[in-house]
Parts: structure tokens; C-alpha cells; sequence
């Protein structure tokens, strides 16, 4: 019998137990853990939506806001501060939604487009389930400027 030694494995092996072709799985987020190099998110589009934006992104895991999740913010706050830990860490603690939403989220509440503070900048970066953000290096901003 095999020994099955890494999540990539599992994930090959429930792949082709269920019919996918081998390797069909390995691009899309499976898990709610973040690969060797770290969560990560990318902003493909923002576009409005109403009085608000609708932000279109991928991730390298599959947010869960209980578990890894996106913190979403306007560019006024530094990943530092969006973050459970920000005080403790020497930063003000700033303004900031913890969504599950994948792959679109429409803004709302902090990230309101009323509440933007002249922002025309969206980042996100990941958050764990304590919402302190996992690695405040790991941040994708866009303009919005243009759906503004």
C-alpha cells in the first residue's frame, strides 16, 4: 500500500476517485490552508455595481472567514493595521471587512464606497481565523478610480 504524504496527493487521489483528470485540481483553490509560499490574492477587477463596487479576485486557498479569509480595505489603512493583532504590534488598528466571499465580494460597510475617506485604492490580504492578517508582506492593491 502507498503512503499518501502531502495534501496535493489527497487532493489528486480525490480527484480521480470522483472522475476529474489528473491534475485539474491543482490550479483551484481545495483547501482552506495555505500553500508552502503563503496565501495569497489577487484583484482581477473592480467594477461598480449600484452605489457600491463589486471586486472580483482569486486566492491560492478557499476562504472560509472561521478559518483563512480575505481582509478587505481601502488603501488609507497598512495591512498592519487591519489586523486583530494591530495595537499589540505597535499600529493603530484600522478599518477593515473579513469576508468568505469567492470569488466576488460587493463592497459594504467599512469597505462602503461612503466610507472610503477619498480612497481610490482596494488591497486585500489574508487573514487567519483570528483575524490577525497572516503575512502583512502579502498584499494585492488596485485602483478603483475608474468604477468610482
Amino acid at each position: 500500500m502507498r503512503k499518501i504524504q502531502n495534501k496535493y496527493q489527497i487532493a489528486m487521489l480525490l480527484g480521480a476517485f470522483i472522475g476529474l483528470p489528473a491534475g485539474s485540481m491543482a490550479a483551484d483553490p481545495v483547501a482552506n490552508v495555505c500553500p508552502v509560499d503563503g496565501c495569497q490574492i489577487t484583484i482581477l477587477s473592480i467594477e461598480k455595481s449600484g452605489d457600491e463596487l463589486e471586486i472580483q479576485w482569486e486566492a491560492n486557498f478557499l476562504p472560509d472567514v472561521s478559518r483563512n479569509h480575505v481582509h478587505v480595505y481601502w488603501d488609507t489603512f497598512k495591512a498592519e493595521e487591519v489586523s486583530s493583532n494591530a495595537e499589540a504590534n505597535g499600529f493603530k488598528q484600522g478599518d477593515w471587512v473579513p469576508t468568505s466571499d469567492y470569488p466576488k465580494y460587493t463592497t459594504a460597510d467599512a469597505m462602503s464606497v461612503a466610507n472610503r475617506d477619498g480612497s481610490t485604492t482596494i488591497c486585500v490580504t489574508a487573514g487567519g481565523r483570528d483575524h490577525a492578517v497572516l503575512d502583512p508582506q502579502a498584499v494585492h492593491c488596485l485602483s478603483a478610480s475608474s468604477s468610482l
